[in-house]
């Protein structure tokens, strides 16, 4: 017989679960009747303003495109309109957060939870700076014995990863992490951070109840890591819990405006997603709890089975597995209440857009799933449709761009069909609408700018002006915010196109470590945008020709285009952005009232130390004792052999005779590093690593080896 305690939690559970999917109906009936109806109305203004009135097949192309992208950006609006109504009600009564009171949740035990940092290629000092400040905030709410922390690297630079391990060794022993913080790295990256993940599972998941995962630029509370456990052990159905991570420690002009965007509009747009999606959010593959047993059992990613872009692993993971668990029963939350949950924005657009080539094609791929997997909750088909969307709009924008220019060429050059239609009798006299048109436009921006200047109201009523550095640096923090976004919306819109159409051939991808720190080359940024560039200029040159009017219709788009080099390379200078920093522009409440957690990332316990390479982990007898600790002895046959032999090449020739590939496997070996470490303290001055040793020494002190 079922215990009573079991027995009532269940019937709470279910109770929930009706409450919130009927809610969750009503207001994504409601969502729907909006956009529809503001969508159904737009349209049908823009059937007006054609000439034709959507008599032939480049107007209806370009009604049918209209639809697509208003109904994408009413969307868009409505949620940050939830948002906004939400924030002044106090928050959402459905939210996790507010099903219970604060002392019962605050009660409540924790269990074992992993902290996962998966890393590639990463900024060390950064990545592992940032692990140390999420581990001394746990440290200080007493709750830190509950917790394990992993470094998964990736990495197949020798370099790098012996720099990590060094550092992993470095920040166990300052942090007194013994045998609570690892290092795992993989000798084959399989599919990508998914396959990350499920070598820790298959390794460790069964210790664990609850697993955190991290990005390389994540920062989280310690107080919102318990509050997430407590929650997950509180709601025993909910297999994902999502924070809402903003941006933070911006310092580029270009990160700083994402930042600011983010800190300002970001809890209106997560509150209103949230209250839609309620238990049937996404994952976004970072700052989030996942229930361990749940997503080994269910979330296993096959091969796509199908042809081309389909065929293979899954890129983008995240919403599938929410998707997974979903269909299995599970609920994913999104949760805007949870505070202290951050990452960093790139620096750069040129960074940003690098990083959205790999995202596009995940995200494409996305369309087999939401089309072809059975049982998926509707929710979640919308939510990867969401995905596609925030990339398809793109190039369905750009196509719309193409048609007005062919429906104005046909005005102006070709002659007048009076009888677009055969069956008519009476001649239709084609004309523009212009005032239409521009009302039509205002409308649009309106829809897309609103959002905005409800996210000041929401920073007014709620006081967090000063937050922000008062009232007028911000609104002309908000006004710079929206040239800058309408000055990269059309960069942007041209290198989603091309990346969409890129995956839609299953053009190969290169994965690489980010970004997180560069600023833009002026040499960079014109080979970059140098296609754009050429495509703006002309488009522009085209319109003059064609007609003034037009021409003055195609600035907006044109001149970021043809300006795109320029835009990129003063947005990422860093002094440009702190200097508005110091004016008190662009300012964030960390920044006004500082942040514990970011003081503490920025006093890395790694700051200022060189770690090892290749060479210095053979050279150093510390370095090399702690590689040869960490690695295995290859057992006597031919792989022995091999490395015998490529250890011998390299003590005669150095380490530049070696790729990163046999570096790799020597660092891996311990005999091979150990007999290296030994046989270079004994070669001649003048041979390579004779110049190598003297260089070290010269460098930093080493302790001297006794050789027999």
């Amino acid at each position: 017989m079922m215990p009573a305690a079991v027995e009532t939690g269940t019937a709470d559970a279910v109770a929930s679960r009706r409450r919130w999917r009927t809610a969750a109906w009503l207001r994504r009936s409601c969502l729907l009747v909006l956009v529809i109806g503001q969508t159904l109305l737009a349209s049908w203004f823009m059937l007006s303003i054609l000439p034709y009135n959507g008599g032939n097949a480049v107007e209806i192309g370009m009604l049918g495109l209209f639809a697509l992208l208003f109904a994408w950006i009413s969307f868009g609006f409505w949620i940050a309109v939830a948002g906004f109504v939400l924030r002044r009600l106090g928050g959402d009564r459905q939210s996790l957060l507010q099903q219970q009171d604060a002392a019962t949740l605050a009660a409540t035990p924790l269990a074992r939870t992993a902290i996962l940092m998966p890393i590639y290629h990463e900024p060390i000092e950064r990545s592992l700076g940032g692990l140390s400040a999420v581990y001394r905030s746990l440290e200080r709410t007493g709750q830190l014995e509950h917790f394990d922390f992993f470094i998964l690297s990736d990495s197949r630079e020798p370099d790098t990863w012996l720099r990590e391990q060094a550092a992993w060794a470095q920040l166990v022993d300052k942090l007194g992490a013994a045998g609570r913080l690892f290092y795992r790295r993989r000798k084959l990256n399989l599919n990508y951070k998914s396959g990350n993940v499920g070598d820790f599972l298959r390794r460790w998941g069964r210790d664990y109840d609850y697993m955190v995962v991290l990005d390389a630029d994540s920062l989280m509370g310690g107080d919102t890591l318990v509050t997430m456990v407590q929650l997950m052990q509180r709601h025993r159905m909910v297999g994902i819990l999502q924070t809402s991570p903003q941006l933070l420690n911006g310092r580029s002009l270009f990160a700083r405006i994402q930042q600011f965007s983010s800190q300002l509009y970001g809890p209106l747009f997560t509150t209103g997603l949230a209250a839609v999606q309620l238990g049937e959010a996404a994952f976004w593959g970072h700052n989030a709890i996942l229930r361990v047993n749940p997503f080994m059992a269910h979330c296993g990613l096959r091969k796509l089975p199908g042809w081309g872009l389909f065929r293979g692993p899954i890129m983008s993971h995240d919403f599938v597995e929410a998707a997974y668990l979903g269909r299995a029963g599970h609920e994913v939350w999104l949760e805007p209440g949870l505070q202290d949950s951050w990452e960093e924005s790139p620096p750069s657009l040129v960074d940003e857009l690098t990083r959205d080539q790999r995202w596009v094609k995940g995200n494409m791929q996305h369309l087999w799933l939401m089309l072809g997997s059975r049982r998926l909750r509707f929710a979640h088909r919308m939510a990867f449709l969401n995905g596609i969307m925030s990339y398809l709009a793109s190039p369905l924008w750009l196509a719309f761009l193409v048609l007005t220019t062919i429906a104005t060429t046909r005005m102006v050059l070709w002659p007048i069909n009076y009888f677009p239609d055969p069956h008519q009798l009476f001649p239709l006299w084609p004309q523009w609408q212009p005032l239409r048109a521009a009302t039509l436009v205002a409308c649009t921006l309106g829809l897309l700018f609103l959002p905005k200047f409800l996210g000041l109201a929401d920073a007014a009523l709620t006081q967090r002006v000063r937050a922000f550095g008062g009232f007028f640096r911000l609104l002309g923090s908000v006004l710079l915010e929206i040239v800058v976004s309408a000055m990269l919306a059309p960069i942007r819109m041209l290198s989603h196109s091309r990346y969409v159409t890129a995956a839609l051939f299953n053009i190969k991808l290169r994965w690489a470590g980010q970004n997180r720190t560069s600023e833009t080359g002026w040499v960079e940024a014109l080979v970059y945008q140098a296609p754009g560039s050429i495509l703006g200029l002309a488009w522009a040159l085209f319109a003059l020709w064609l007609k003034p009017m037009f021409f003055y219709w195609s600035l907006p788009v044109a001149l970021p285009l043809i300006f795109a080099a320029p835009i990129s390379v003063i947005l990422s200078r860093v002094q440009l952005g702190q200097r508005l920093r110091r004016r008190g522009w662009l300012m964030t409440a960390e920044e006004a009232y500082g942040s514990k957690l970011l003081e503490e990332m920025m006093r890395s316990p790694l700051e200022g130390i060189q770690q090892p390479g290749f060479c210095e982990s053979v050279i150093h007898p510390r370095h090399n004792r702690l590689q040869v600790a960490l690695a295995r002895a290859a057992p006597a046959g031919p792989r022995r052999q091999r490395l015998d032999a490529l250890a011998q090449r390299c003590l005669e020739q150095g380490p530049g005779a070696l790729d990163r590939t046999e570096q790799s496997l020597l660092a891996q070996d311990a005999e091979a590093m150990a007999w290296l470490h030994h046989q270079v303290w004994r070669v001649a001055p003048g041979t390579v690593w004779g110049r190598l040793l003297r260089r070290e020494i010269t460098r930093q002190p080493v302790p001297r080896r006794t050789v027999s």
